[in-house]
């Protein structure tokens, strides 16, 4: 709780984008992130408009700096964010979005037949192997994100990734540690909320991408609206291919990735996956100001 308050207190245009995603939603989201309860925060259908929220407020703290992208990525809901900085969904119909998308997966399967589960230290084509060998058993379970070498989340039936955790060595695992979450996310059980998201999706206008988004699904880059919409549909049933976006963005000469938003997870994986990048978080007034300063010095 209290993620964005200093933004909030500080700058205008910040303290603007809180109380916009009040008004799109029809309730305080400001007062829920900044005072909880906990327990309702964290219910996908509010964490979702709530983690945009406060990403969108760090960002326009950026702009407001000068910096501008030339890419932009998100990990599943952040793509979200990723669209908004690029100009293809304006901020009210994102968050109104994503608190149905929150809805849409918490509702697509029962509560207790899901889950997710980290696997740490497997192979991701070993991992995958194993996924098909449990599913065609009969239980389903998917390779759900790519995160970075040595981490990939799994997502199923819950009978399916107790398998997995039980026979993670199979794939070189070291760890497979079951996930506290409300459904199995980015697996094909998440199909009837991807269905659902296309028909909201329907009625909202999208732009094409002003800077290329490297979208979860395909691990490229996208400008075209249509694409966009398409793509922003399956990565609700589909694996979030981080770690391979990250390596296509330095392909393309990036050489500095800046996370925007609530923590440094991201910022973690990008480390994990290359050394030789420089990585910089904005999650506060201070961070920002590492960041300003760090321009400086790089521009001088």
């Amino acid at each position: 709780m209290g993620m964005g308050k200093d933004a909030f207190e500080a700058n205008e245009a910040a303290r603007s984008v809180f109380e916009r995603a009040n008004e799109a939603l029809g309730f305080d989201l400001t007062k829920l992130i900044f005072e909880g309860p906990e327990e309702v925060l964290k219910q996908t259908a509010n964490t979702q408009p709530a983690l945009l929220t406060v990403s969108v407020a760090y960002l326009e703290l950026l702009k407001e700096s000068g910096l501008a992208p030339d890419y932009v990525a998100g990990h599943s809901l952040g793509e979200y964010s990723a669209l908004v900085a690029a100009g293809v969904i304006g901020f009210e119909d994102a968050v109104s979005t994503v608190r149905a998308r929150g809805e849409y997966m918490e509702h697509a399967v029962p509560g207790g037949l899901g889950a997710m589960a980290a696997v740490l230290g497997g192979e991701r084509e070993n991992l995958a192997k194993l996924c098909g060998d449990v599913t065609a058993s009969g239980t389903a379970v998917e390779l759900a994100n790519i995160n970075c070498p040595g981490q990939i989340v799994i997502s199923g039936t819950a009978a399916g990734v107790q398998a997995v955790v039980e026979r993670g060595k199979e794939a070189g695992a070291k760890r497979v540690i079951p996930l506290e979450v409300s459904g199995p996310f980015h697996s094909s059980l998440m199909k009837p909320a991807a269905e659902r998201l296309g028909e909201k999706l329907a009625g909202i206008a999208l732009n094409d991408a002003a800077v290329p988004v490297v979208a979860n699904v395909t691990a490229t880059a996208v400008t075209a609206a249509a694409d966009i919409r398409h793509l922003l549909v399956e990565q609700v049933y589909s694996p979030v291919l981080w770690e391979d976006s990250v390596r296509y963005l330095i392909d393309q000469g990036v050489d500095t990735f800046v996370e925007i938003g609530s923590g440094t997870v991201l910022a973690g994986l990008i480390k994990k996956i290359d050394r030789g990048v420089r990585v910089m978080s904005v999650n506060s007034l201070t961070s920002l100001e590492a960041l300003q300063e760090d321009i400086q010095v790089n521009q001088s």
